[in-house]
Parts: structure tokens; sequence; C-alpha cells
């Protein structure tokens, strides 16, 4: 069985045991957490309300910081160069039971 979870704006397909990488939540490493499906599937695909019926528990397991990506920024002609770097937060949650 698996089911799609929205957080931060996207969407993840999940499975019972999983571990995932979302945007930042709030709480520590060890928290409970419970969302909500959009589609539960399986041996049945679940839509909307019939999909509502199920929760999907999770598991708070660390809070880091992503690859870090460098942007850069070029005209030619002027001289105008510019280097910028970001490392995106995360919260990885790991996928306890889908009920």
């Amino acid at each position: 069985m698996f089911a799609i979870i929205q957080s931060g704006g996207k969407q993840y397909r999940v499975q019972e045991g999983d571990v995932v990488r979302v945007e930042t939540l709030k709480g520590e490493a060890g928290d409970k957490l419970e969302l909500k499906p959009i589609l539960v599937g399986g041996s049945d695909t679940l839509l909307g309300d019939e999909a509502a019926r199920f929760t999907v528990n999770a598991e708070i397991v660390e809070h880091g910081l992503g690859k870090k990506i460098y942007i850069r920024k070029y005209k030619s002609g002027i001289q105008y160069r510019r280097r910028n770097g970001h490392r995106q937060q995360y919260t990885a949650i790991r996928i306890t039971s889908i009920a």
C-alpha cells in the first residue's frame, strides 16, 4: 500500500518504512506527525473523501541542510559577474504506518 502526501507545496509518494526529506517542519527529532493523504493506492485506488479516511503516521528523524548549490549570473560585455550559494533546509521523516 502506498500514499501520496503533500508537504511544503510538494507531493511525495510514500510507503511504510520510507524516509523522505520534506521542507522544514516544526518539531524535534522523535516527534510524531499525522499527515492526510491525497491519494491511497494499492489493490484499489482511493481519492478525495475516500482517501481522507486514512492517516499517514510519521516520525521526525532529523533536521538538516541539503547539498550546496551555486547560482551564477553573467552579462557579456559589461564585466558583470555574480556568484551566490544556497543550502536548503529539510526535515527527514520516517513513515511508520498508513492506517
